[in-house]
């Protein structure tokens, strides 16, 4: 296959308002870390792996950093609509950025089904009880609806719904962090502080090796949403500068977040109670803070409703984006006077209703696939994201080494190392038994997808 020109930054006017500005971008790239399954699936993990649960987080937040990095360089140099999607048709080719796009907008589809689903049960769990006449099924097709409706006001809109949910995501963690230091200093009152627990309880690796790889496969999805920040920079107010500072101010901050916060759980409730189910509410109830649960229960929402935004405007852009390339439907390429994509997102949200619809009607069978499956999808799409960063590295150094305003560290052998750590994880999957029928539910989807290719080729050139 013949290189494809590099397009032009300005080259195209894309219709879309670049109302976006630079607080919204740095906002969505941390918040996007920062999920319901941080402050809930990370107790799973910590259950099944002891305290070494911390190189779990660490190893799998080593390769997001990797990848975002990657998407800082890819993204302040093509600030494009639909990021990656064409990052990866323009380095790998047309079927590798079908794939992409697809996979990637499955993935937030299920992303939308799933955190409605959470959020119906955190408010039936609320006001179930005191407001009886309601059905589970109208909190969550509620809570789509109230997403699908900002989404389609405008972007700017969007952007700060997301900046406000992930301010409040911030400001939690950022809270729990400075609690947590001063617990383990022995400065909070009636609280030993130090390091012991650690140790105690069967050691800090009580389970081996096997158990730490394992968790370190199961938290890979807890940091997915961080790319988001890559799709939404075609419409920032400026591309180049936002996405450069917006990916920067991601890396170190994903591990202090995730790394940092789960050594300070396991450093002040043992690993193996079965508080440890909830662990930061569990932390706190630890320290006699009044209202743990209340407060917890709502930072998670805020959370489950923050990704629950994120997926209406991520899902939308790509399947916008694909509609551009001749990938899906071209009346799904449309914009109204306000650059908002109408059609895209009613489209998304229309599957996610279907998704909600099959929790309720085969929520083991039909539900329980979609959901198994989406995690493993979104690693093919890193990997995919890895691979095009290779060549269009390669090719920027040769044709346009002006544009390369972030540079991956240490290219080509990081980018190298987080591919093997990527098919590493894959392989890995095959053997965990947990993680199997997500392996196999998330090939039966590429494999879909793969043959939706076909179909679309065909129809283009017929």
């Amino acid at each position: 296959m013949s290189e494809q020109e590099l397009p032009s930054i300005d080259s195209a006017e894309t219709g879309l308002q670049r109302s976006l500005k630079e607080r919204h971008m740095r906002m969505i790239a941390l918040g996007g870390v920062i999920g319901a399954g941080l402050f809930v699936g990370s107790g799973v993990v910590v259950q099944a792996t002891g305290p070494a649960a911390v190189f779990s987080f660490a190893l799998t937040g080593l390769l997001v950093v990797l990848v975002m990095r990657m998407l800082g360089e890819m993204a302040a140099a093509f600030p494009a609509v639909g990021g990656f999607y064409e990052y990866n048709r323009l380095a790998l080719g047309e079927f590798a950025g079908f794939m992409t796009g697809w996979m990637y907008w499955y993935f937030w589809i299920i992303v939308v089904a799933f955190e409605a689903v959470a959020g119906t049960k955190l408010l039936v769990g609320w006001f179930g009880s005191s407001l009886p006449g309601i059905q589970p099924w109208e909190y969550t097709l509620g809570l789509t609806t109230v997403f699908t409706i900002v989404n389609l006001l405008s972007v700017r809109s969007w952007g700060e719904a997301e900046y406000w949910f992930a301010s409040i995501k911030v400001a939690a963690i950022t809270l729990f962090l400075v609690i947590g230091v001063v617990v383990v200093l022995g400065l909070w009152h009636g609280v030993p502080g130090g390091f012991h627990l650690l140790t105690e309880n069967g050691g800090f690796m009580p389970k081996g090796i096997g158990p730490v790889l394992t968790g370190a496969v199961a938290a890979t999805g807890f940091y997915f949403g961080s790319e988001i920040v890559t799709v939404a920079a075609a419409e920032s107010a400026e591309p180049e500068r936002a996405i450069a500072r917006a990916t920067q101010s991601v890396v170190s901050r994903v591990l202090v977040f995730y790394v940092g916060s789960i050594f300070l759980v396991v450093c002040i409730v043992p690993w193996n109670t079965p508080a440890m189910a909830t662990p930061y509410v569990s932390v706190l109830d630890a320290l006699h803070v009044p209202y743990a649960g209340t407060a917890m229960g709502i930072v998670i929402l805020t959370a489950v409703l923050s990704c629950l935004n994120s997926g209406v405007f991520a899902s939308s852009r790509m399947m916008m984006a694909l509609a551009r390339r001749g990938d899906a439907p071209s009346i799904f390429a449309r914009l109204d006077r306000r650059g908002v994509p109408v059609a895209s997102i009613l489209a998304s949200m229309t599957f996610a209703f279907v998704a909600v619809f099959m929790n309720y009607l085969s929520p083991d069978k039909v539900f329980k696939f979609l959901v198994d499956s989406y995690g493993t999808v979104a690693i093919f799409v890193y990997v995919l994201i890895a691979f095009a960063e290779l060549g269009l590295r390669r090719r920027l150094e040769r044709e346009a080494p002006e544009r390369l305003k972030v540079r991956m560290w240490a290219f080509p052998w990081l980018t190298i190392l987080a591919i093997v750590m990527m098919f590493s994880v894959l392989g890995a999957m095959a053997f965990i038994p947990e993680q199997q029928n997500p392996l196999l539910f998330g090939l039966i989807s590429a494999a879909v997808m793969a043959l939706g290719y076909l179909f679309f080729r065909r129809g283009r050139t017929a």
